[in-house]
């Protein structure tokens, strides 16, 4: 996001001459054109996707799209079995990384703002929580999963449900 800021602002033309896509602008554009196929029955276990706020809220403060529908999109091409956690969108709960709270000393502060993300997740039933975000990640892999004791969970990043699905 802040690649995409910087880009906008110091280099205008630049941006405008080569364009910015997303990871969510990709994978769609790929999926749509063809260029992967998919087979949803690769992810039969209940899943459900977070949105982090920096792809969701922060992205719609700074440049007025949030990035909420984009993964649901793909998860309905991957998987025809997750489920949405709520609140979601723009009332999702952070998972309590955020802002780069992953990187702090923080940890008791950082495991307790994610405790209502857990109990989202958990009244699911989902067993996989799917997550485009590297601090989102991070916080559910090796932080949440362990202090919630949710080990049993399985954290996958979006790009790869989506290349675990690929057909080859």
């Amino acid at each position: 996001m802040a690649t995409r800021l910087g880009l906008q602002k110091w280099f205008p033309d630049a941006f405008k001459k080569f364009g910015v896509y997303t990871v969510f602008d990709l994978m769609i554009k790929y999926i749509k054109e063809g260029r992967i196929k998919l087979d949803k029955t690769r992810h039969p276990q209940l899943s459900t996707y977070h949105d982090p706020c920096n792809y969701g809220r922060k992205s719609e403060m700074m440049f007025g799209h949030g990035y909420y529908e984009e993964g649901r999109w793909i998860m309905d091409q991957c998987t025809d079995n997750w489920v949405d956690a709520y609140p979601n969108r723009a009332n999702q709960f952070c998972c309590g990384a955020g802002g780069g709270a992953w990187l702090t000393p923080y940890n008791e502060e950082r495991v307790y703002y994610g405790r209502k993300k857990i109990e989202q997740i958990k009244a699911t039933g989902a067993k996989l929580i799917v997550v485009p975000c590297h601090s989102c990640y991070d916080q559910f892999k090796k932080s949440l999963r362990v202090e919630y004791d949710m080990q049993d969970l399985e954290v996958k990043y979006l790009w790869a449900v989506v290349a675990d699905s690929i057909v080859l």
